[in-house]
């Protein structure tokens, strides 16, 4: 329901700037901003003279809901002709005439023309009341009332000089603003420009990476078959040696043998692990997908891992879970895989227990491979480091154990391929928890996205 405030004929051109006097006396009043005070002001005088000129007469009402916060003000302006007659009867001679609707859908928040129940026409505005203007009762209402019905205001002459410097200070802010505009624009000009040479640097840097990405990757391959052959030749002399095929050693010589075939061994390992990183980068490594089961995947590991169990400390717990169905992914991969994490565990693990286990997911048809240990643990700020290629964290025990720093960032990127990820969970001194959790059946697409390798049935 509305609170009726005032309402006025539209007979003349002086009626038209009456109705605008008291619509920016009565906006003023409930504490609308200038600028708002000014468009509901020019958008009631522009549908006044629309309708002065389209039938010489109407009329104009101002009310106010009596809705809850936030209220809105109401004015409605009166034609006895209908809609479409309104419009039609426009004087084309005249361009201000056509201007009403538009500038009260521009200006004010609604603004529709509507057909009166006696067939005449109606121009609905409203705008909602500030959040600063005090509430409209009905005794608000009547004193807004008397306000309205008192004015005289200035004479029309003295209105249109106002409505005049209303303008002169609008085309003054639009300048204002098409001048920041303009400043704004040739900034974002500027700034444009040095983003696409920007972009144009970083592609040249992409390309350059790129480059020696790949020339690292060629260097790392054929390194690392150059290496193969010496190293196959000292493994085998050091063998030869050991089994006495040229005659007796003394045990020193022996000692010494020994730790030759053992370093060339580790050198060997190292080369491998390049090799394989090599292989991933340039995309040629091929995954080739099997079925086996976990329990004999763990059997052979822990015959691999028993003989290699020299502290008497530590215990070596395999743990698999009776409910794993059979696993289809490569299992060489999955080996290598374990194979890192169990000696990574066995390097930094003084006493306690290195539990390996498996867990199957079936929600997610994951299976979760992890090694969890008892040993010095890692800090949180350097766990992205292990994941590095030739990161080695320091630690106490570095100086007893060797390692390149090549293992866990190869067990990443083969799970990866293999379609999952490397997960881990440690705190310094209080063990570590490798995971690789991967898809139980390897999906030959997922493993191609991902790192560019060949998957063969």
């Amino acid at each position: 329901m509305a609170l009726p405030l005032f309402s006025m004929s539209i007979d003349s051109e002086h009626d038209v700037i009456a109705a605008r006097r008291r619509a920016r006396e009565l906006s003023a009043a409930l504490n609308f901003a200038p600028q708002d005070q000014t468009r509901i002001a020019t958008s009631v005088m522009e549908v006044a003279r629309m309708l002065q000129i389209a039938h010489r007469g109407g009329r104009v009402e101002f009310s106010v809901d009596d809705t809850p916060a936030p209220q809105r003000l109401g004015i409605r302006l009166i034609s006895p002709v209908a809609p479409s007659a309104l419009q039609a009867n426009v004087d084309p001679d005249n361009a201000r005439s056509g201007l009403g609707l538009l500038a009260g859908q521009r200006l004010m928040d609604a603004c529709r023309l509507v057909e009166e129940a006696g067939g005449g026409a109606a121009v609905e505005l409203s705008k909602t009341l500030p959040e600063r203007a005090k509430p409209v009762t009905a005794e608000r209402a009547l004193e807004l009332s008397a306000m309205l019905a008192r004015s005289h205001g200035e004479g029309s002459y003295d209105e249109l000089q106002r409505q005049n410097r209303e303008l002169v200070n609008a085309l003054g802010e639009l300048r204002e603003r098409q001048e920041d505009l303009s400043r704004l624009t040739r900034e974002l000009e500027d700034t444009n420009r040095g983003v696409v040479a920007l972009y144009a640097e970083l592609e040249q840097r992409a390309e350059y990476l790129r480059r020696a990405d790949e020339s690292k990757s060629r260097f790392l391959s054929n390194m690392s078959h150059e290496f193969r052959t010496p190293l196959s030749s000292i493994r085998a002399l050091s063998n030869l040696l050991i089994g006495r095929v040229d005659g007796e050693l003394t045990d020193e010589q022996e000692k010494q043998v020994r730790l030759i075939r053992q370093a060339a061994q580790d050198l060997s390992d190292t080369v491998d692990d390049l090799l394989d990183i090599a292989k991933i980068e340039a995309g040629k490594i091929e995954v080739r997908p099997g079925e086996f089961e976990a329990d004999n995947l763990f059997s052979a590991l822990r015959g691999m891992f028993r003989p290699l169990l020299t502290n008497p400390a530590v215990d070596l717990v395999f743990d698999v879970s009776s409910r794993i169905p059979p696993v289809r992914t490569d299992e060489k991969m999955v080996t290598q895989i374990m194979r890192n994490f169990i000696s990574n565990a066995l390097k930094f693990t003084v006493r306690g227990e290195i539990r390996v286990s498996a867990l199957y997911d079936a929600e997610t048809k994951m299976i979760t491979f992890a090694v969890a240990d008892t040993g010095i643990g890692i800090a949180p700020e350097h766990q992205h480091v292990v994941f590095e290629e030739f990161g080695q964290i320091p630690n106490d025990l570095q100086q007893f154990v060797k390692g390149t720093g090549l293992g866990l960032p190869l067990c990443k990127k083969l799970a990866v391929l293999l379609g999952g990820d490397v997960t881990l969970r440690s705190e310094a001194g209080q063990g570590s928890t490798f995971a690789a959790t991967l898809p139980c059946v390897f999906a030959d697409h997922v493993a191609s996205l991902a790192a560019g390798g060949k998957a063969h049935p």
